[in-house]
């Protein structure tokens, strides 16, 4: 009688098993169809002289050669470019998200509201976003130098300008932080009120609550939010071919945007295949240095 009810529980086992594995099937196929069958061809022919006309040829390490060789000159530029635009903009993100937040996290009136209004330009099409900040930052009749003008303050060449057009980029990044305020937001709403109390009951003000509560309670949001704007800020794209082209110079050629000319500007496949993985590397490694030192500063409650 055991036996008998210990091989129908099998049973039922296995066919929710089936069910299970019915139902997650189409996540599966996604996943392998748009997500890992592109990963492997793209590895394949990143050893693979490749066109779309002539076909390829099998020419091993001959495009990572190729591009740490220095035999292509916008290799280091645009990763050059890049990094230095993820050392810019996501301190600077970070920074203005969680002041937005801990504004929004004020008790007034209307909030809701005007956290809507923050959030808003988050969920505006990027290539929308970029149509209308090239108008306003348009050198000769742009709404910036116009403002600038009426101030007696000097004028810019903003995204035409080689040293400009960077912390322009970054300035136009921090339109898009209304995620990363969200985020922010609920990680404020849930510091502990009694640890905010107490500070209060020392005699601590604002500063004290901040520094010695609300940062530390919030460092796993930090280190949540530096993650994801390192990966974004590597695979920046639409800005650049958007609104500058990788111009002026070559000095807004970000690293994506070089890959994208490879790929189906010049038509080489196989290097562009190249460029990919060591983007997937320099972003796995730096990743890995993140969660790496995370435990030096990263607090979590329930240690």
């Amino acid at each position: 009688m055991r036996i008998k009810r210990k091989f129908q529980q099998t049973r039922r086992e296995r066919k929710d098993n089936r069910w299970g594995f019915l139902f997650s099937l189409p996540c599966i196929l996604g996943f392998v169809i748009f997500a890992l069958a592109p990963m492997v061809i793209s590895l394949v022919l990143s050893f693979m002289n490749y066109n779309f006309t002539t076909g390829g040829e099998f020419v091993g390490l001959a495009n990572y050669k190729r591009l740490f060789g220095g035999e292509d000159p916008y290799f280091f530029k645009s990763l050059l470019v890049t990094v230095i635009y993820v050392a810019m903009s996501v301190p600077t993100a970070i920074i203005f998200a969680f002041l937005v937040a801990m504004l929004l996290n004020a008790d007034v009136k209307g909030k809701g509201f005007f956290r809507t209004i923050f959030y808003l330009p988050s969920v505006v099409p990027i290539v929308a976003m970029a149509a209308i900040w090239m108008w306003i930052f348009n050198p000769d009749m742009g709404l910036a130098n116009h403002i600038l003008k009426a101030m007696h303050l000097p004028v810019s060449t903003w995204l035409s300008g080689e040293s400009s057009v960077l912390p322009t980029l970054v300035f136009i990044n921090l339109w898009t932080t209304g995620s990363t305020m969200v985020i922010f937001l609920a990680g404020i709403q849930d510091v502990p009120r009694e640890l905010l109390e107490a500070v209060e009951i020392d005699g601590g003000g604002f500063f004290a609550k901040l520094f010695h509560v609300t940062v530390p309670m919030m460092t796993p949001t930090i280190f949540y939010n530096v993650v994801m704007g390192v990966i974004n800020g590597f695979q920046i794209f639409t800005q650049s071919y958007v609104m500058t082209q990788g111009g002026p110079n070559n000095s807004s050629l970000f690293y994506v945007y070089y890959l994208y000319r490879e790929a189906f500007e010049f038509g080489r496949m196989g290097n562009a295949c190249a460029v990919a993985w060591v983007l997937f590397l320099i972003i796995m490694v730096l990743t890995a240095v993140i969660f790496k030192f995370s435990d030096q500063w990263v607090y979590y409650g329930g240690e």
